[in-house]
């Protein structure tokens, strides 16, 4: 069942970005461009995104518990810390020389974006080291 809820979400998610046309990486591309030719568009998507969210969690929290799970997995941790700042910044950087959030990128694989095929790969990499990193410092700190 929950396999199914995801698979369904993930397609409700990927059919968003593409309506919206966040699968395209010249629409994050003129978002950053200030000077040049700002498209202001990714703004009205991330602030849908955030009502969305924020209206979401106020209601399913209000369960007793998920539809598809035993329980709810919120984060617990709220410190904002330097592998928080240096993770965000990474994430920032990639997003802004590759045109590509993860989800689009994912999005646009899809539909055959050329520029999808260096950028994906090259995210499952940095995510797969990040694993390893933290793998190694747990296992220096024990």
């Amino acid at each position: 069942m929950s396999f199914a809820v995801n698979l369904a979400l993930g397609l409700l998610f990927g059919i968003g970005l593409v309506v919206s046309g966040m699968s395209d990486p010249a629409k994050v591309l003129n978002f950053l461009d200030l000077p040049g030719t700002w498209d202001p568009s990714l703004a009205f998507v991330m602030g849908g995104a955030v009502v969305t969210a924020f209206l979401g969690y106020r209601l399913v929290l209000r369960q007793p518990k998920p539809l598809a799970s035993a329980s709810f997995h919120v984060p617990t941790n709220t410190s904002i810390d330097s592998k928080l700042l240096v993770g965000a910044a990474i994430f920032g950087i990639g997003w802004g020389l590759g045109g590509f959030c993860p989800g689009p990128a994912l999005t646009a694989v899809s539909m055959g974006a050329v520029g999808t095929y260096a950028f994906v790969p090259m995210m499952f990499l940095g995510m797969w080291l990040a694993r390893m990193m933290a793998a190694r410092r747990v296992a220096a700190s024990a």
